[in-house]
C-alpha cells in the first residue's frame, strides 16, 4: 500500500502545521503527535482527508488514526515534510507531560508512581484487614477482639499481620525505589533511602502519637540542633520529596564526578547529603505542615463544626495521598484521653467507605478486566479500613472517582459533626467502624455510611457511563492505546490451524485466481463478532473490520500463503500479514501487551520473511499475561484502504480444526 505525500501534507496542516509539532512518533496504526497547541487542529480538515481514519486526544497526546500497513510509511513522508527527527514513544509521553497543569502533572507523577506498587499495597491491605477483624475488640463479642476469646488464633493473627504490616512498614523502600526510578535516578539508591528511613533504631511513626502524648519522643542533640529521631513507616510525602533531592543530587554528581571516582563519590555523597536533609529539614517540615493542618482542623471544628465536617470529610483522602493523615492520629488519642471521645476518626471512616464505593463503581465503568479486578478487590480493602490501594490504584488514577467519594464523605462529614457524633476508639476505619461509636450516635453513624456508600457509587457510575457516552461518540479514549482496550465477554473455544486448509479459493478459474478468502483463526480460540468489542475504534471498526479470538493456545498461524509486512520488533504482540493476492490482515495479541516489553513472546519470523500456510509464526506465554494483569483477547483486523477488498463477513462462533472460516473475504473480481 502507498501513501499519497499530499494526504501526509494534509495531515500536517490540519494539526497545525510543522511549527506546532513538538514531538511525532507512530505505534502499529496510529501517528502520535505531542502538539504545543491542540487547539490550532483543524478538526473538519482531518474529518475530510481520506488517510486519516480517526483521531483523539488523551493524555497530553494527539493522535491520528492512519490503520495497520501504511502508518510507518506515511511517518516516514511526515519526517521528511517537516523535517522533523525521530522519537520514541516514551520521548512523545515525556513531551505531552509538559502541556498538563501542574495538578494534572501532579496526578500523572503519583501514578507513576504508585501504580507499580499496586500487587503489595493490594496485598497489604486486604491481610490487614483480615487482621484487624480478628484483633478488633468490640466486633464479634463485646468488649473483647476474637483472638482475646479464641487464643489458639493469636499466633495465626500476628502472623497475617507480620506479612500485612510489611509493605506499610516500609512503605518508603518501596516509594523510593518507584520514585527515584520515576525521577530517572537509581533505583537502589532509592530503596536505601526508604530502608534508611524506617531504621529500626528510630522511634516508629506509628508510636509517635503515644509518645507524643507523653512527651517521650527521642532526638538528636545535632550541634545544638534538636532533632527528632523518628521514622517514617507508612509515610509518602516525606519519601517523595527525599527521593527527588536525592536524585537531584545524584544526576548533578553524575555530570560533574569523573568517571573513576564516581563508584567511591556519587551514592555515598548522594545518600549521606539527603540523609540529613530528610531528618533535618524534609521530615520536620512535612510534620509541620502536618501540626499546621491539626490545629487548623480543631479550631475549625470548635468554631464552626459543619464546615470542619465538610472539609475534614472532604479533603482526608488527598491527606492519604501525602502520608499526613498518621499527624491526625496524635489528634484522635488526646481528644479520646482528654473528652472521652474524637470527632474526628469518625469522618475516617466514611472517607475510607466513600473511596471504597468509588472505586466499586469503578468495575461497572471500565472497559479493561485488568482494572475491572483492581476496582473491585482495592474497594473490599477500602470497605475494611485500608484505602491507599484504593486511592492510589483506581481513584487518582482517574480522578473523578476521587472528587465522588470527598463529595460523599464530606456530605457524612457534615452529619456527623452536627450532630457530634464521637468515636470512643480508634477502631477498624470501614464498614466494621460503628463498632468503635458510642452506641447512642449509632443511627446518625449508619446513616453516615449510607451516605457515603451510596453518593460515590452513585456519583462515580453515572459520571463514568457519561464520559464513556462521550468517549463513544467522540473517539476520545481514556487509556493510552484504544486499540489496546480489554474484552471479557467471550468464551473459550478452539480453532487449530491445518496446514492444508488456510486458504480457500472460490473461483472456478484458475487456482491463482482468488474472488472470496476463506481466512480461518490463526490463533486457536472462539471467534467473537467484532462490534461486541466496547470500544470504538473495534466496535466502530476505525482500523478495519475483523474479529476478535479469545485463545486457548499461545500460539499464531499463518493462515495462509504470503509474507510478513511487519512485525513490532521490540514488544512481538503484533504483526501484519499479506496474502499473495495483496490483502493484509493485522494480528494484535492480547490488550495493551505492548506494555510487556516483549516479555513472554517469541518470534518465529522478521519483517519480509515468506511464509506458508500453517506455519508457525510466533508464540505467546497466555499465563504470563494474564498473571501480569493483561486480557489475552487478540482481534484480527483487516486494515481499511484496502482497495482490492469489496466486503468482509465476520463468522463468529467455534471453529474447530479451521473447517469453520472466521472471517470471509470477498474481493473487487479475481485478484492473483
Amino acid at each position: 500500500m502507498s501513501v499519497n505525500r499530499e494526504d501526509v501534507e494534509k495531515i500536517v496542516a490540519a494539526i497545525g502545521g510543522k511549527d506546532n509539532i513538538e514531538v511525532a512518533t507512530h505505534c502499529v496504526t496510529r501517528l502520535r503527535f505531542s502538539l504545543l497547541d491542540e487547539s490550532k487542529v483543524d478538526k473538519q480538515a482531518l474529518d475530510d482527508n481520506e488517510l486519516a481514519k480517526g483521531y483523539f486526544s488523551t493524555q497530553g497526546q494527539f493522535q491520528v488514526i492512519i490503520g495497520p500497513g501504511i502508518v510507518d510509511k506515511a511517518y516516514e513522508q511526515l519526517i521528511a515534510i517537516t523535517g522533523g527527527q525521530r522519537a520514541s514513544k516514551e520521548d512523545v509521553k515525556a513531551a505531552a507531560i509538559k502541556h498538563k497543569s501542574p495538578i494534572q502533572q501532579f496526578i500523572k507523577t503519583l501514578s507513576d508512581i504508585f501504580i507499580p506498587l499496586l500487587p503489595a499495597l493490594v496485598t497489604a491491605g486486604l491481610l490487614l484487614g483480615i487482621n484487624n477483624l480478628l484483633t478488633g475488640s468490640d466486633i464479634f463479642f463485646k468488649g473483647q477482639s476474637l483472638v482475646e476469646v479464641y487464643p489458639q488464633w493469636a499466633d495465626f493473627a500476628a502472623i497475617v499481620n507480620t506479612i500485612a504490616s510489611t509493605a506499610f512498614t516500609f512503605l518508603p523502600a518501596l516509594v523510593g525505589w518507584s520514585a527515584a526510578t520515576r525521577f530517572g535516578g537509581s533505583p537502589l539508591l532509592g530503596v536505601v533511602l526508604g530502608l534508611i528511613l524506617v531504621n529500626p533504631s528510630l522511634l516508629s511513626a506509628y508510636d509517635y502519637a503515644a509518645a507524643y502524648n507523653e512527651g517521650t519522643v527521642p532526638t538528636w542533640d545535632l550541634f545544638g540542633l534538636h532533632i527528632n529521631a523518628v521514622g517514617y513507616q507508612g509515610q509518602v510525602l516525606p519519601m517523595l520529596v527525599a527521593a527527588y533531592v536525592l536524585v537531584t543530587i545524584e544526576k548533578w554528581l553524575n555530570r560533574t564526578v569523573p568517571d573513576s571516582f564516581k563508584l567511591l563519590v556519587v551514592a555515598p555523597v548522594a545518600l549521606l547529603v539527603t540523609g540529613f536533609l530528610a531528618f533535618v529539614v524534609i521530615g520536620p517540615v512535612t510534620f509541620a505542615l502536618g501540626n499546621w493542618l491539626t490545629a487548623g482542623v480543631v479550631w475549625v471544628f470548635s468554631t464552626v463544626p459543619w464546615l470542619g465536617g465538610l472539609l475534614y470529610g472532604g479533603l482526608y483522602a488527598p491527606l492519604v495521598i501525602t502520608g499526613m493523615h498518621h499527624t491526625f492520629l496524635a489528634v484522635d488519642l488526646q481528644l479520646i484521653n482528654s473528652t472521652g471521645g474524637t470527632f474526628l476518626w469518625p469522618m475516617l471512616a466514611l472517607s475510607n467507605i466513600a473511596q471504597g464505593a468509588a472505586a466499586l463503581a469503578m468495575m461497572f465503568v471500565i472497559r479493561t478486566q485488568k482494572m475491572k479486578s483492581l476496582s473491585a478487590t482495592t474497594s473490599v480493602t477500602a470497605f475494611l479500613g485500608v484505602t491507599e490501594p484504593a486511592v492510589f490504584g483506581v481513584n487518582v488514577r482517574f480522578k473523578y472517582p476521587l472528587f465522588m467519594g470527598m463529595i460523599g464523605s464530606a456530605i457524612g462529614g457534615v452529619l456527623l459533626t452536627m450532630n457530634n457524633v464521637r468515636a470512643f476508639a480508634v477502631g477498624v476505619g470501614g464498614l466494621p467502624g460503628f463498632l468503635a461509636i458510642n452506641v447512642g450516635n449509632w443511627g446518625i453513624f449508619f446513616i453516615g455510611m449510607a451516605i457515603a456508600l451510596v453518593i460515590p457509587f452513585v456519583g462515580t457510575l453515572l459520571w463514568g457511563k457519561l464520559v464513556t457516552r462521550k468517549q463513544t461518540t467522540t473517539t476520545e479514549a481514556t487509556e493510552e492505546d484504544l486499540a489496546d482496550i480489554a474484552i471479557d465477554k467471550v468464551q473459550d473455544g478452539r480453532s487449530p490451524i491445518p496446514a492444508s486448509d488456510a486458504v480457500v479459493a472460490n473461483s472456478s478459474a484458475s487456482a491463482e485466481r482468488v474472488d472470496t478468502l476463506d481466512l480461518p483463526s490463526p490463533i486457536s480460540g472462539q471467534a467473537v463478532p467484532l462490534d461486541q468489542v466496547p470500544d470504538p475504534a473495534f466496535a466502530e471498526k476505525q482500523m478495519g473490520e475483523g474479529i476478535a479470538i479469545e485463545p486457548t493456545e499461545g500460539k499464531v498461524y499463518a493462515p495462509f500463503d504470503g509474507n510478513v509486512a511487519h512485525v513490532i520488533d521490540k514488544s512481538k504482540h503484533a504483526l501484519i500479514l499479506e496474502h499473495t493476492s495483496g490483502v493484509q490482515i493485522l494480528v494484535h495479541i492480547g490488550i495493551d501487551t505492548v506494555g510487556l516489553k516483549g516479555d513472554g513472546f517469541k518470534a518465529h519470523v522478521a519483517t519480509g520473511d515468506t511464509v506458508t500456510k500453517g506455519q508457525l509464526l510466533l508464540e505467546f506465554d497466555m499465563d504470563m499475561i494474564r498473571s501480569a494483569g493483561y486480557a489475552t483477547i487478540s482481534p484480527i483486523i483487516v486494515p481499511v484502504g484496502q482497495d482490492l477488498i469489496q466486503r468482509i463477513e465476520e463468522l463468529p462462533g467455534h471453529a474447530d480444526a479451521g473447517e469453520t472460516p472466521v472471517l470471509r473475504i470477498h474481493l473487487n473480481g479475481a485478484s492473483t
